[in-house]
């Protein structure tokens, strides 16, 4: 453990470190981050070949692998990036065991995303999300990181679900 004078990793992280000396920057060089507006995350959608809508909220929504995903910014300032998708199937109460092990173990064993469930018309609908506080904006590539993985973790957990869930029996789907 460290104590004072040491430069163990909670006193890097904590600032009781040496400054880095300052290195100027030639401007072009590299893209500066930018703000996260809908209209960025509207961009990097359409230059992927994905087809999506703006809902009446204003948040970005579509269908990746059956899967309704919406893409919202959050929080006072809009600054949070938030990745949601609803599993196509919701699961009978009956199941809710079984549900809430499978969900419980992937939020043990993983980072992203976050997985719950929530109860809508007498079923179990599950959802994934990832959020990114992007305060102080985001490269293109950066903001692309960030959709890619909700996207792409989002349908992984639910495709594991679904080999791990009894199949589907006659059910409602998610709202389109």
């Amino acid at each position: 453990m460290s104590g004072p004078g040491q430069t163990g990793w909670l006193a890097r992280l904590f600032g009781n470190r040496p400054k880095a000396p300052d290195v100027p920057r030639v401007r072009g060089a590299a893209e500066l981050p930018a703000a996260a507006t809908m209209d960025r995350v509207g961009t990097f959608l359409t230059r992927r070949g994905y087809r999506f809508r703006v809902d009446e909220d204003g948040d970005i929504t579509g269908t990746w692998e059956g899967h309704r995903f919406w893409f919202m910014l959050l929080g006072p300032e809009q600054h949070v990036l938030q990745v949601r998708g609803r599993w196509d199937r919701s699961v009978p109460p009956d199941a809710r065991l079984a549900l809430l092990q499978a969900m419980n173990d992937w939020n043990r064993e993983r980072i992203w995303p976050k997985v719950y469930t929530r109860e809508e018309d007498d079923r179990l609908a599950v959802y994934a999300e990832v959020s990114v506080d992007l305060e102080h904006g985001a490269t293109d590539a950066q903001l692309g990181q960030v959709i890619s993985c909700g996207l792409g973790t989002g349908v992984q957990v639910f495709s594991s679900l679904g080999s791990l869930l009894p199949p589907p029996d006659d059910e409602p789907g998610p709202e389109a």
